[in-house]
């Protein structure tokens, strides 16, 4: 207690001085933080200071530089470790090397797609740099985005580097291993036949008499909705129909079943004759290469006339054999069964004559003639086996799917345990539903499948996403050159097979003209779902419906957004609907109609009214009322409205053909003999496709 007022006492020093170094070279720390400059700008030589550095003060580098204790020792090393390093990059020095003068040319595995970055990673260059390159090319994209094989080729070797299609069909190659082997002997099939005509014809009625069913009843506006495939036990053999929808809108499914198809047998209403899609049917067999058959329907009826029907095909260069070609006709009736056996021996004739074989054991394949989704079932696939043997439990790939068979089922609803070549049949157990046309084939383990079907889809989904993303210069060029004349009609469409959503898809975007675009942004089978309803809320899109329905949850999601929703069974409707959607977005076009034309006999001039035209009405009516122009030797010299229109010097609303009258016309008095006065009105007319 006493030292404590001795040490109060004591005076405090001028300026606090710096402590003497500690024996171990190592400045101590002073009490006063703001003395200790170690670190500080002004001890630091001026040199700037960097985030994650150490940072030495001028006297601690000094003294670290000049001692050769073992703290000393690792600074030393850095210091020589980064000369070398310097020595090295400058290309001197004892372990220095030359820097290289040729640039180094990488060889570049692309496969049929690739994203900007990674092309860029394995060429070692920036994202920006090869996105320069592409815009320089005439192709604007960005570095998440997804170009062809060609695309990126060119714009490799532009870069000076070397291109290579890379090999990434590994499962493609080993299914082709799996079932390229000779599995058996070829022995003679069933002919597969499809059922061709316009519409209304009498195809699907001529089927149901060969099958003894009621189908044909059902079918909504005569039209069968999508491909029916049926195979039927005849005093011949076995015989498996195909029948095609004979609406315009079906082309694509038209030309499918031709080219699945052994035999063509031509339906030709005898009171009707050659109609439009008789004449394509012709085309799609003939293109197909497959031989045909003229059925010769309706021949009961009072109007018929076959042998008109025969000179009428003559003419598409069908020639008959009573004409002395070698097509065969038969005079039928659909509807009484008359002649019917007659056609059946025609279809043996012409199958013996193209001696029909194939492979009925080992693994099965064939193709795709119509799928859908079943909300119980699941995807539902009727295939056409064209060899083998197709059996419950077989592992298959089917275009992007895959799956093992559930179930097969034929025609009746009954469950075969197998199926051979020419037999159609529906197939139960794939992971989605397939496209019509798509080949199937059977293979070894599931695993092998999958792997197959995941390729195709990766492939079938990049090179969709290059034909949407790839917007080259022009395109955009063009596009804001046109500006935004063009209306965009956004559609939604859900049917309740495969074939039919693209038929639908097809004919709808046909429509499609420079003034309109119609834009099928979601397709699919089955029923309208939540999600449906969800992208159509957000790209304002119509949603068509057919043969299918809205589910609760999806009708909710319409409803609360007011989506325009429509339900059809028949594709007429559809196509005349969407014209007149269409047709209500273009909306009203003003044009303009000559209701009358006077001639100018003579010029009266009044201090009242001015220039007052004698004229004498030679077409139409004049109306005070309507607009109008003088015209001079055919040539608009002015445009406006009358003053007045008299007769008799009577104030009229209007003069018909052939009445004289008098015009006085507004803000204009240098109306001449010889002139017209053309009166016209500007009329709302609704702009269609």
């Amino acid at each position: 207690a006493a030292a404590a007022p001795a040490r109060a006492a004591r005076p405090a020093p001028a300026a606090p001085a710096r402590p003497a170094p500690r024996a171990d070279d190592r400045p101590s720390r002073g009490n006063d933080r703001g003395s200790n400059d170690r670190g500080s700008k002004r001890d630091d030589d001026g040199g700037n200071r960097f985030a994650g550095q150490l940072h030495l003060s001028a006297a601690d580098r000094a003294r670290r530089g000049n001692n050769s204790n073992s703290r000393g020792r690792p600074a030393a090393r850095g210091q020589q470790g980064r000369r070398g390093n310097e020595q090295s990059r400058g290309g001197s020095g004892s372990h220095g090397f030359e820097r290289p003068t040729a640039p180094v040319v990488r060889e570049v595995a692309i496969g049929e797609t690739i994203t900007v970055a990674d092309l860029a990673q394995k060429l070692a260059l920036k994202g920006g740099e090869v996105v320069k390159a592409l815009f320089k090319m005439g192709v604007m994209a960005t570095i998440t985005q997804t170009i062809d094989h060609d695309t990126a080729a060119l714009v490799t070797e532009e870069l000076g580097h070397k291109a290579v299609r890379a090999d990434s069909d590994d499962a493609e190659d080993a299914l082709l291993a799996a079932t390229g082997e000779e599995q058996g002997e070829a022995v003679q099939r069933p002919p597969v036949v499809t059922i061709m005509g316009h519409v209304d014809h009498g195809k699907t009625s001529l089927l149901d008499y060969i099958r003894r069913t009621k189908v044909a009843g059902g079918e909504a506006g005569g039209i069968t909705q999508h491909i029916g495939a049926y195979h039927v036990e005849t005093p011949k053999g076995v015989i498996s129909f195909l029948d095609t929808p004979g609406h315009a809108a079906f082309t694509s499914m038209r030309a499918r079943g031709a080219k699945l198809t052994d035999i063509v047998v031509l339906v030709v209403a005898a009171d009707d004759g050659v109609m439009p899609q008789t004449k394509e049917a012709i085309q799609h067999a003939r293109s197909a290469g497959v031989p045909l058959i003229v059925a010769i329907n309706k021949i009961d009826k009072s109007g018929a006339d076959p042998m008109r029907v025969k000179n009428e095909l003559l003419g598409e260069q069908v020639v008959a054999e009573d004409f002395g070609g070698d097509i065969q006709m038969v005079e039928i009736s659909a509807k009484a069964g008359t002649n019917i056996d007659a056609l059946l021996d025609a279809i043996s004739i012409q199958a013996e004559l193209l001696e029909l074989k194939a492979v009925d054991q080992g693994r099965a394949s064939g193709v795709v003639i119509e799928s859908s989704l079943d909300k119980g079932r699941g995807p539902i696939a009727t295939v056409l086996v064209q060899q083998g043997q197709l059996k419950k439990g077989d592992y298959l790939v089917c275009g992007i799917q895959y799956g093992r068979v559930r179930a097969l089922f034929d025609e009746t609803g009954k469950q075969p345990d197998h199926a051979g070549p020419s037999i159609p049949v529906q197939v139960l157990g794939l992971s989605g539903v397939p496209d019509a046309g798509d080949d199937f084939v059977v293979v070894d383990d599931e695993r092998l499948a999958k792997d197959v079907a995941q390729q195709r889809d990766t492939k079938r989904r990049e090179s969709r996403m290059v034909q949407s993303a790839g917007s080259r210069m022009e395109d955009i060029m063009a596009t804001l050159g046109k500006g935004n004349g063009q209306q965009v009609l956004n559609l939604v469409i859900k049917a309740d097979v495969q074939g039919s959503v693209q038929a639908l898809s097809q004919a709808l975007v046909a429509l499609s003209n420079e003034d309109i675009r119609i834009n099928v942004i979601h397709s699919g089978v089955g029923g309208i779902t939540e999600s449906d309803a969800n992208s159509a809320v957000a790209s304002k899109a119509t949603v068509i419906g057919f043969n299918v329905r809205a589910d609760a949850s999806a009708r909710r999601i319409i409803e609360a957004n007011g989506v325009d929703l429509r339900y059809f069974s028949i594709i007429y409707d559809v196509i005349d609907q969407v014209k007149q959607v269409a047709s209500g977005l273009l909306g009203v076009e003003i044009r303009e109609e000559i209701i009358g034309i006077a001639q100018v006999r003579d010029v009266f001039r009044s201090s009242k009214f001015g220039a007052v035209a004698g004229c004498m009405v030679i077409e139409g009516v004049v109306k005070r009322s309507k607009p109008i122009r003088v015209l001079r030797d055919s040539v608009v010299v002015f445009e406006g409205e009358l003053e007045s229109l008299r007769r008799f010097k009577e104030n009229v609303e209007e003069v018909r053909n052939g009445t004289e009258c008098g015009i006085g016309v507004k803000a204009y008095n240098d109306v001449k003999a010889g002139d017209q006065i053309e009166c016209f009105e500007r009329i709302e007319v609704p702009r269609t496709l």
